[in-house]
């Protein structure tokens, strides 16, 4: 006998506002926001999510939306959900849950997403130093094709994939995070060695009671308002997984995650189309509604069998990520090499950082040379499904990291000549 669809656990109407949703969504981490739903190991579940904005991007040609885009929305997550055994037990702390991918991709009737840079005075981004100003390309999608009226001529197979996969934390790993992102918060930023290569924004995001959505807690009441102002933004990737962005984790893909509370209440969003290595241009990746079908297992004291904690408790540990075999198939390559050496000549030792930029600029310089213009390519690199790695370490007299930046297509003797950009994408 066929398997049975899969049940839908967590529905999406994309003309309602996140708050609006039959199933509230959440933005926060933290032990006390509740599920939403539950499920059993091994059913097949589907769970649909808003953009990591909850609907705030429009389908335009004006970059405004990006400029004045308040972070603090992000990110709009679907969940949590309660997941159990066959038996009825559900997952306890230091079990290991398993997230099978088995399909995915856009809400059907929402077939578009975005790629976009943040202005300088409002996040940022990798290369904000040469990039300052909010741009925004919009890509329609053909299947498993996606192409932008804003850079035209091209159009390429994505790698779709969520950006966001966790469980909740306990209280105690709560207190970590905050304690020690909130000594990091406190830090000069010009004491760091990384500020002087990258553009300096806050170094964390402590809790913040503004844009908080905790799901089915009530705003306003004392709840809502203790919850709120000890929640964990959900921006950086932490012990619980979260915000991975790992552009390869698509169908087939399975994500083992500590389980910290009971039920491991998973949560999931920021569906991307698809995404280059280190999506790049922060607000990277062709980012969308979308939805997830999965299928749960719970592996009885996984953490402490498979996880090896790296940090003071046995809470310092981190997922392990599968990757699925699905992936476009490319055969031909450019490969653009960055080295520890910044833009004003100055050498530095070992700097990951430097050498990751250096390679980035140098491919958009030369794609440049064909007719678009470097904010197009920069929003171009961060969205295709592209490889960035660390290729090596050399020994000489001055230590260089190195670092490789892949993509194909734009080789020499390639003679296409694309003009312009549209108007209010480039600046605002």
């Amino acid at each position: 006998m066929a398997p049975p669809s899969p049940r839908l656990v967590v529905p999406i109407d994309v003309k309602k506002k996140a708050w609006e949703q039959n199933h509230p969504l959440h933005n926060r981490w933290h032990p006390h926001i509740p599920p939403v739903s539950e499920v059993e190991e091994g059913e097949l579940f589907r769970v649909e999510m808003m953009d990591w904005t909850g609907g705030t991007i429009e389908d335009n040609n004006s970059a405004l939306d990006i400029k004045n885009l308040d972070l603090t929305i992000a990110h709009c997550l679907s969940g949590p959900i309660r997941v159990l055994d066959k038996e009825g037990v559900p997952a306890k702390p230091g079990d290991l849950l398993s997230v099978e991918i088995c399909d995915l991709g856009p809400l059907p009737g929402d077939e578009w997403g975005y790629t976009a840079t943040f202005d300088r005075e409002n996040g940022g981004g990798f290369l904000t130093d040469h990039f300052p100003s909010a741009t925004k390309a919009i890509w329609y999608f053909e299947g498993i094709y996606a192409y932008s009226p804003q850079i035209p001529g091209v159009r390429f197979p994505g790698l779709t994939h969520p950006g966001l996969i966790g469980t909740a934390p306990s209280l105690e790993l709560l207190h970590i995070w905050n304690e020690r992102e909130s000594n990091l918060a406190k830090i000069d930023p010009s004491s760091l060695k990384l500020c002087e290569v990258v553009h300096q924004r806050p170094l964390a995001s402590p809790p913040t009671a503004r844009n908080c959505l905790l799901g089915k807690i009530t705003e306003g009441t004392p709840e809502w308002e203790r919850i709120a102002n000890e929640a964990a933004r959900t921006i950086p990737g932490r012990e619980n997984g979260g915000n991975c962005d790992i552009k390869n984790l698509s169908r087939g893909s399975k994500i083992y995650l500590p389980v910290f509370v009971e039920g491991a209440n998973l949560s999931t969003g920021d569906m991307h189309f698809s995404q280059g290595d280190g999506e790049v241009s922060f607000c990277g990746a062709i980012e969308m509604s979308g939805f997830l079908e999965l299928k749960c297992e719970i592996i009885r004291g996984g953490m402490k069998e498979y996880l090896t904690p790296m940090g003071p408790t046995a809470l310092h540990v981190n997922p392990i990520f599968e990757i699925g075999p699905v992936e476009p198939r490319f055969s031909e390559w450019l490969v653009f090499e960055g080295i520890s050496v910044d833009e004003g000549g100055r050498q530095h030792f070992l700097d990951a950082t430097v050498a990751y930029k250096r390679a980035v600029l140098n491919a958009i310089d030369y794609i440049s040379k064909f007719g678009y213009s470097k904010e197009q390519v920069y929003l171009l690199l961060s969205c295709c499904p592209l490889r960035g790695s660390h290729l090596r370490y050399r020994r000489r007299s001055q230590r260089r990291g190195h670092h490789r930046y892949t993509h194909r297509h734009f080789r020499p003797g390639y003679s296409t000549k694309i003009n312009g950009i549209v108007q209010g994408t480039k600046d605002c």
